[in-house]
């Protein structure tokens, strides 16, 4: 995983609500014009937000009929998580135990 190429994909508020609005979606994923009705964004902007956030290994797409119906990785995001995690924090309980925390007590 390249943590900076998927750090940069997610740095722009377009790709951001995208990326968003598919991990909401789940394993399931949601047909493109789906997702551009959700995140108010033209067909032709969201094409390019999802090409960048796919070449950064962040979602997959895969064919269903006559619509390509597109997927957060959620492995990836785990991946790019837990390396911010461990590299930032470096194992320091001071550091990482209000985040491991917060992770725990959320929904997620």
């Amino acid at each position: 995983m390249d943590a900076i190429q998927s750090l940069a994909a997610l740095a722009h508020d377009g790709r951001l609500s995208v990326y968003r609005c598919l991990v909401r979606a789940g394993p399931k994923g949601l047909a493109a014009g789906e997702v551009a009705a959700r995140v108010h964004i033209q067909p032709n902007t969201l094409s390019a937000q999802l090409s960048l956030l796919s070449n950064a290994g962040l979602i997959h797409s895969r064919r269903e009929g006559r619509s390509i119906i597109y997927s957060a990785d959620l492995e990836a995001l785990n991946r790019l998580v837990l390396y911010l995690i461990e590299d930032c924090c470096e194992g320091r309980a001071d550091v990482c135990g209000p985040i491991l925390e917060a992770l725990q007590a959320s929904k997620c």
